[in-house]
């Protein structure tokens, strides 16, 4: 079971030095960085978490797929890997539709593009070289001149029940979305199958006041459109230390390899370090 922590996206990006080094004094397993538009590159990101830290996993959750040719991203990730082997974990989602739109990326066919790239990326990481001609990815003999001597787990950022079985066939674990709560990740864990070691990541917002601050309700409740859910049912981490901790342990419980906490508000570190003692 594993824990970690993610640098949120609205905190300023200078301020994730000190964050990961502060982490890295911790008994934190994972620092997880994010990629969504507008906000901060996850490849960039990562890298400089990597050089600044020395014990940490640096996890991206995610990079979109509509937005990386799969044979660039492999040469992103098997830099990182071979600086860095051992400490990378690399998140691939279909990344929000509308935002790929807004960038004139959105594919015809998702699941294909998404499916293609992360069987081409792996097969690129594993040092194969690579022909595909697919629906949406076409690569025409391509390899890594360095590839990685232990290539970094690639992970499925999904969310809906045919996204899910697609990880459980072609990726190395699946990341899941903020708000997800444990009742629900037996069913997940079915539409996912897999291998045995298949890592479940799953997201969760952290606060540990009495009350969620009144700057993340409009967050919440975004969260709660994209998944498809009334505000109140957006699972979370809250309440006092000791509550925030419970909810950690029943997702662990409920099957969760690692979960990642994404402090709410400002003073992202205060939350963290009341989890780990109340841990």
């Amino acid at each position: 079971m594993r824990l970690g922590v993610m640098f949120d996206r609205d905190l300023p990006p200078e301020q994730l030095i000190p964050f990961a080094r502060a982490l890295d004094e911790t008994s934190v397993d994972d620092l997880w960085v994010v990629e969504d538009l507008g906000w901060t590159g996850g490849v960039s990101s990562a890298a400089t978490a990597l050089a600044v830290t020395s014990r940490l996993r640096v996890g991206i959750g995610i990079t979109p797929a509509p937005l990386r040719n799969p044979m660039l991203l492999a040469m992103e990730l098997a830099n990182l890997a071979r600086v860095h082997p051992g400490r990378l974990a690399a998140g691939i989602g279909h990344g929000v539709g509308d935002w790929m739109r807004q960038v004139g990326a959105a594919p015809s066919s998702p699941l294909a593009l998404l499916e293609e790239t992360i069987t081409s990326v792996r097969a690129l990481l594993r040092g194969e070289t690579v022909t595909l001609h697919g629906r949406s990815i076409h690569l025409d003999g391509v390899c890594l001149v360095h590839p990685p001597a232990a290539p970094p787990p690639v992970l499925a950022g999904v969310k809906g029940p045919r996204s899910l079985a697609l990880s459980g066939r072609v990726a190395q674990g699946t990341i899941i979305p903020e708000g997800v709560g444990p009742a629900q990740l037996p069913g997940i864990l079915d539409q996912i199958g897999g291998s045995a070691d298949h890592e479940l990541v799953v997201f969760s917002f952290l606060s540990t006041e009495a009350e969620v601050p009144e700057s993340a309700r409009a967050m919440l409740a975004g969260q709660a459109g994209f998944l498809g859910v009334t505000p109140e049912e957006v699972a979370m981490a809250s309440g006092s230390p000791e509550a925030a901790a419970e909810h950690v342990k029943e997702l662990w419980a409920a099957g969760a390899a690692t979960v990642a906490v994404r402090p709410l508000g400002p003073d992202p570190l205060r939350h963290v370090t009341a989890l780990l003692s109340a841990l």
